[in-house]
């Protein structure tokens, strides 16, 4: 009798939207930690980011609130999509690429995943969903003809020490 396989195994969403949340607890943001992981057609990684300060740069320098002005992290910390797409070796590799992020990209990061060729966006939460920049997000991706689709599967959790 041939033996039967698992078949709770994780589905690929499954487990490139689990990439993509280990990759998020590198941030050290201290409110909202945010990871992506690219995968081309053949399912396999070509690349994974998370948000944080750019390279080089000292962390403990740089304001973590949501201060006013030069105090504010946001004129620092480089996104998770946009750390994944810089991170890539081969940018051509990027085209028809799926993008995992447990964040809806905002439109900064919609118009990197535009130029860059990828095709489909699975995200985790849409927190800012009203917000300008992810309405703006939402009409470049329409424009350009990027599908985006939030990911309904079960929540991989990780126990980090």
């Amino acid at each position: 009798m041939v033996e039967k396989h698992r078949e709770d195994n994780l589905s690929w969403d499954e487990y490139f939207m689990g990439i993509a949340r280990l990759s998020a607890l590198r941030s050290k943001d201290p409110s909202t930690q945010v990871g992506a992981c690219i995968v081309d057609k053949d399912h396999k990684v070509v690349s994974i980011g998370y948000n944080g300060m750019p390279r080089g740069v000292d962390d403990e320098q740089i304001p973590w609130g949501h201060g006013e002005g030069i105090e504010s992290k946001y004129l620092y910390v480089c996104h998770a999509e946009f750390n994944a797409i810089l991170n890539t070796r081969d940018g051509s590799a990027l085209k028809d690429c799926t993008i995992y992020v447990t964040l809806f990209p905002c439109n900064e990061c919609a118009k990197a995943i535009v130029q860059t060729g990828i095709k489909h966006i699975i995200y985790e939460d849409d927190k800012y969903h009203d917000h300008v920049e992810e309405q703006a997000s939402r009409k470049i991706l329409d424009l350009a003809g990027v599908d985006y689709r939030q990911y309904k599967g079960r929540k991989v959790n990780f126990d980090v020490i």
